[in-house]
């Protein structure tokens, strides 16, 4: 192996932890982006660029992404942001539109969002300071539902809700089931509460246009238990730790 390839029998699988969770944990962004890192070949274990996200590591490796050095694991927070549209959910646009984390501030910790809203979403926008409880809140699995407000272009039909529930294919992506109530029309427009657990990208905006029905504004106001409310835009409140540990399953927390 060459010489600049960190060779993982120094890091046996019997212990320490992937270097993706580590990165994950220390806050720098979710394990999935973490292992992007790794293939474009942006992070060094003790001064060896990696190509592997299951190599194991210890608190005694030297980490760097970026040749940055990593921290320690950050202490798990969570915060919830109302976020207004006209902002991108990443940390640096490569068309250089604004920002969430630009408009973030100061004061935060560095954090990642526990999925994304696109530019034009606004509402309610999870951030945490832990990649690992970002992956674990965005896994379909967790059993969250996701509620949104949404104003379409067009009247909505009863089989528009019953096509909602059953699932619809859409460019050949296949979104599960959502949950529809009609709230009311104004004018040309109807609103409606949706209810879903997936999250796919673009997924509201995607069904609503199978359905013929143009998303003209767009409201995250639920994830799981945490509530938008009547949380200003662009402000920031954070969950106090007990009432995290409450929502938050113990087995996440083990070893934490």
């Amino acid at each position: 192996m060459s010489e600049n390839k960190a060779q993982e029998k120094t890091n046996p699988a019997k212990s320490g932890e992937r270097i993706a969770k580590r990165i994950a944990a220390a806050g720098i962004c979710s394990r999935r982006d973490a292992e992007k890192l790794i293939a474009e070949g942006r992070v060094k274990v003790n001064g060896n660029i990696i190509d592997s996200p299951a190599l194991n590591v210890t608190d005694k490796d030297n980490i760097k992404v970026d040749n940055k050095l990593i921290d320690a694991p950050a202490e798990i927070r969570l915060f919830l942001y109302h976020k207004p549209s006209g902002l991108v959910t990443t940390h640096k646009d490569e068309k250089d539109r604004k920002t969430v984390f630009e408009a973030l501030p100061k004061t935060l910790p560095r954090v990642v969002s526990v999925g994304r809203l696109d530019m034009t979403t606004e509402g309610l926008l999870l951030l945490t300071t832990s990649g690992e409880l970002s992956r674990f809140l965005e896994l379909p699995g967790t059993g969250w539902v996701r509620r949104y407000r949404v104003r379409v272009f067009g009247r909505v039909e009863d089989n528009h809700i019953k096509k909602l529930e059953k699932g619809i294919k859409h460019d050949g992506v296949q979104y599960g089931s959502i949950q529809a109530v009609v709230d009311g029309e104004s004018g040309a427009n109807t609103w409606l509460t949706l209810s879903l657990k997936e999250g796919k990208n673009r997924e509201i905006r995607n069904v609503m246009e199978a359905l013929g029905l143009k998303v003209n504004r767009l409201i995250r106001t639920s994830y799981g238990p945490f509530q938008l409310g009547n949380l200003a835009k662009g402000t920031v409140k954070e969950i106090p730790k007990k009432a995290l540990k409450e929502q938050i399953p113990k087995t996440f927390w083990n070893g934490k």
